[in-house]
């Protein structure tokens, strides 16, 4: 396929002017009639992988999604760029499906959606010849070595029997290099061609916290995200209905969504999310959300996930228009446990406690996070990547030795048969029931460790669990027992260095500092209200108008003109006729506003200045006031005494600083420029006190 058509194609339907890494690639080997294996995360643009191919392929694309939701989602997405698709599946009404069959018959769909429950329904429809792409979506589904196995998938394996002509492309966002072959085997493409995409989301902030006073800290997230989309995901039904009526007590806008709720119900908590009506959705992690949704800001684990690939896929849910997002997970050994308890249920037990190990791993981690997750899929990164809660507050560390003694003493006269929570009781000399109960009370090691709050010593503990003098006896109720590296600090002087904890306002005052708001009255605010009303009355959801990433463009290159409109990227063909006369017109109004506001305050803003000064407030108090730095209210403040305004100058520098500043000037020759001075003074003087001089001086003269 020549170049120039797949470019014009790339921008007409979809609003780009080039090619992502391995798009073009995977593209000429669909055209070439090769099968594909393609390894991409999400919001790396798998779909127009498929999507561009079929529009420009003469017969029709099949496509299997496990989700209607996804599948929905999808087809408005393609119709609203202009392109014939359909989704078919069981809780359509016969009209609908045999619209859709009539629709196969005559050529008119470029993109079909199927369910794989609903193969078998459309078969008969379709012969070798008539379908000219099969692509495979969530591919990992396939595979018992996948993270989200789902038997359904197992029969897809007869499609390249049934289609030996057709090429085939399955697509995941996560899979290990067993998953990948599994996948290969299963589907019959063992010759597929490998595409695996770099799997660093460099916009995604990752961090982690320990589980304690969970909901205090998610409100707090929340709150500082005004008008921001997210996702909590949760390990059962009841945090998600629990967690969702505490945030809507709090005034935040958030559903449940889990597998209990009826599909009605479902479907339009769903719909509420997606248009924007709903800030905030707690989800089970084992119901998988389907939502293409491009503007959601943040997702938080409120429980741990089972692996990585899971844990991936679902923080991939965040920033997929590349924007700067955040996710938080919170890990606690309860969560360990429940989850060690799901794997024992499970058909492939080995496999799935050596992935939840990797996870805790991941979790308890002291260094770079990214580094763990891309090593763990194959891509091996040496350098730190500066956006993970480790790289931005690297640990300090500390000689923890006494604090290791106390503990695994404690451990040593509790005879290795407490869990964590009894051990910190009596290291703190709780009088709760279960201390006094058992006499633990009597211990000698009873109280030794008052002084350490209980959220330290849960953290202390799980450090000296991750480097090895405790271990966890999970076939024991979680008992924790000493190791033979314990011996080494309670009975050889062994030294242990322990990483300095957080306190939760130090938490809170980096929360503060990292949290990136968009102000109400930004352009990009006013794009986006103007994308809500449409959205609204068009009954789509907003970011299937134009993305976040569109409109921060918009933002920043301010279009006023069609030609303008139509080279940001995310603006094709379609969008231009349906959107550009809206956008532009809002555009050109906020750029008007704004010069005539600046000249406004250009104007004013000194008066402000001085009425404050005048009502008894320090520069300090003005600068805080009118957020802005010292130095321009000490501008300020000088050319108001220029311009004859009743201000004592001498009350900001003294006699000394004055007649200091009278000579520099006398033996520089009265130079222009206050670095002159500055540099006299070999740095020793404030620019603002040479400034304050040099004003007084030149009044007397």
């Amino acid at each position: 396929m020549e170049e120039m058509q797949l470019l014009s194609t790339l921008k007409e339907y979809f609003g780009f002017e080039s090619f992502r890494p391995l798009q073009r690639k995977i593209i000429d080997s669909v055209f070439a009639g090769d099968d594909n294996l393609v390894i991409m995360p999400t919001g790396g643009g798998k779909s127009i992988c498929f999507q561009l191919p079929a529009i420009l392929l003469p017969k029709i694309t099949l496509v299997i999604s496990p989700l209607i939701a996804l599948m929905k989602d999808q087809v408005d997405g393609l119709t609203a760029n202009g392109i014939s698709a359909a989704f078919l599946n069981s809780s359509q009404a016969f009209e609908d499906q045999q619209a859709i069959f009539q629709q196969i018959d005559e050529n008119k769909l470029k993109l079909l959606y199927v369910a794989p429950e609903s193969l078998q329904v459309i078969d008969r429809f379709l012969s070798d010849g008539k379908v000219s792409l099969i692509a495979i979506d969530e591919a990992h589904c396939i595979s018992s070595w996948g993270h989200d196995f789902r038997p359904a998938y197992t029969q897809l394996g007869y499609l390249k029997n049934r289609f030996p002509s057709t090429p085939l492309i399955a697509l995941t966002a996560t899979a290990d290099k067993a998953t990948r072959k599994d996948i290969c085997n299963q589907l019959n493409i063992p010759g597929a061609k490998k595409h695996v995409a770099s799997f660093d989301r460099k916009n995604l902030s990752l961090e982690v916290r320990p589980g304690t006073k969970r909901f205090d800290q998610i409100v707090d997230f929340i709150k500082a995200r005004k008008n921001e989309s997210g996702i909590i995901y949760c390990l059962s039904r009841k945090n998600t209905e629990d967690i969702a009526a505490k945030l809507k007590a709090n005034g935040l806008q958030a559903e449940a969504y889990h597998a209990g709720l009826s599909h009605l119900e479902r479907t339009k908590i769903q719909d509420d999310f997606i248009n924007d009506t709903k800030q905030i959705i707690c989800a089970t992690i084992a119901f998988g959300m389907g939502i293409d949704k491009s503007n959601i800001r943040w997702v938080i684990h409120y429980n741990m996930p089972k692996n990585l690939e899971g844990y991936y896929q679902e923080i991939g849910r965040a920033g997929r228009d590349g924007l700067p997002s955040d996710t938080m997970l919170f890990h606690s050994y309860a969560d360990v446990v429940q989850l060690q308890k799901f794997a024992t249920n499970s058909g492939n037990e080995a496999v799935q406690l050596a992935k939840l190990d990797r996870m805790k791993q991941y979790s308890e981690a002291l260094t770079c996070r990214r580094k763990i997750l891309l090593n763990y899929f194959g891509e091996l990164k040496i350098e730190d990547c500066g956006n993970c809660d480790i790289c931005r507050n690297p640990p300090t560390f500390f000689d923890g030795t006494i604090l290791a003694q106390k503990a695994l003493s404690c451990i040593y006269r509790l005879k290795g048969k407490e869990p964590i929570t009894l051990l910190i009781d009596v290291l703190r000399g709780a009088q709760n029931e279960a201390v006094l109960e058992k006499n633990y009370n009597q211990l000698k090691t009873y109280g030794i460790g008052r002084e350490i709050s209980w959220r330290d010593w849960q953290q202390y503990i799980i450090q000296f669990i991750n480097l090895g003098y405790i271990e966890i006896a999970f076939h024991k109720n979680n008992h924790l027992q000493l190791t033979l590296l314990a011996k080494e600090v309670l009975f050889e002087a062994g030294k242990v260095q322990l990483a300095k904890i957080l306190d939760e306002k130090e938490l809170r005052e980096q929360e503060e500092e990292k949290t990136v708001k968009f102000k109400d009255n930004s352009l990009f605010e006013k794009l986006r209200q103007l994308r809500l009303k449409l959205s609204r009355d068009e009954g789509i959801p907003a970011y299937l108008i134009f993305n976040d990433a569109t409109l921060k463009e918009m933002e920043r290159e301010r279009p006023m003109t069609d030609d303008a409109f139509i080279a940001i990227n995310g603006v094709g063909r379609k969008k231009m006729q349906d959107y550009g006369y809206q956008f532009i017109k809002e555009i050109i109004a906020f750029s008007k506003e704004k010069r005539v506001k600046k000249k406004s305050i250009k104007a004013n803003t000194h008066k402000i200045t001085l009425e404050l000064y005048n009502n008894g407030l320090s520069v300090e108090e003005i600068s805080k006031e009118r957020k802005l730095a010292a130095t321009t209210i000490y501008s300020h403040i000088a050319k108001l005494y220029a311009d004859g305004e009743h201000i004592d100058l001498m009350q900001f520098i003294s006699t000394s600083d004055l007649e200091v500043v009278k000579k520099a000037k006398s033996a520089l020759g009265d130079p222009e420029t206050l670095k002159a001075y500055y540099e006299h003074f070999e740095e020793s003087m404030d620019y603002w006190t040479i400034r304050m001089a040099l004003t007084v001086l030149e009044k007397e003269t």
